[in-house]
């Protein structure tokens, strides 16, 4: 996996192209799921169909359907990789302050800042594809509302630990400019836009939610 096309995700920056190293056993179809991941990535998961997939990878649909049962099924592996690299992402991420909290959460989003800043950035994977996932794809939608709920709960956790006032409703804040964060690192480039506010206002955010405690 490319470590500067994360969802905000060094190292373990993820939610970008996947960039597995091919093995002799199953070469063909970890070339299809590589140049899919970079692919849905860039142009994403509905604008891209089998025959891009297969020619990037300098493949055949043939290759491809004996690979992957379908294209489905191409998509969900790719979204349940980006999850597990987004993990260990933020895993590393905040594993330096284990009794901070805070600290943790303010290392989020400076690293979210620093792979906003690539020019390759598009964003969190994930949340692409739930603008581009409707409700009737259910293992898709489940895939990725699950994956959200769980960004959300692990922020309220946070919260909870720093002893916020409202740990609920300040999660919910840092949630927003999270994910809003990668969205308007879409219009705006390399970090010039609002996104550059996202740790100062964090840090408003928690003050005014530790205030009077």
């Amino acid at each position: 996996m490319s470590s500067d096309k994360s969802g905000i995700s060094g190292g373990a920056e993820a939610l970008g192209p996947c960039a597995a190293t091919p093995t002799a056993k199953g070469r063909v179809r970890d070339r299809i799921f590589e140049s899919a991941c970079d692919l849905f990535y860039r142009h994403g998961i509905h604008g891209v169909g089998v025959d891009a997939i297969a020619a990037e990878a300098g493949s055949n649909k043939m290759s491809f359907y004996r690979s992957f049962a379908s294209k489905d099924a191409l998509v969900t592996e790719y979204l349940r990789e980006q999850e597990r690299e987004y993990w260990a992402w933020w895993d590393a991420t905040v594993a330096p302050y284990p009794d901070a909290p805070r600290r943790q959460i303010e290392a989020l989003f400076e690293a979210q800042l620093k792979i906003a800043m690539s020019s390759e950035c598009r964003g969190c994977a994930l949340g692409n594809a739930a603008a581009e996932i409707s409700d009737d794809e259910d293992e898709l939608s489940t895939l990725v509302r699950a994956y959200k709920e769980k960004v959300r709960k692990r922020l309220h956790g946070m919260a909870h630990a720093m002893g916020a006032r409202d740990p609920e409703s300040l999660g919910d804040a840092l949630m927003l400019l999270l994910d809003g964060g990668y969205f308007t690192r879409l219009v705006f480039p390399l970090g010039s836009g609002p996104i550059s506010a996202a740790l100062p206002a964090v840090r408003a955010l928690i003050d005014a939610h530790a205030a009077g405690k």
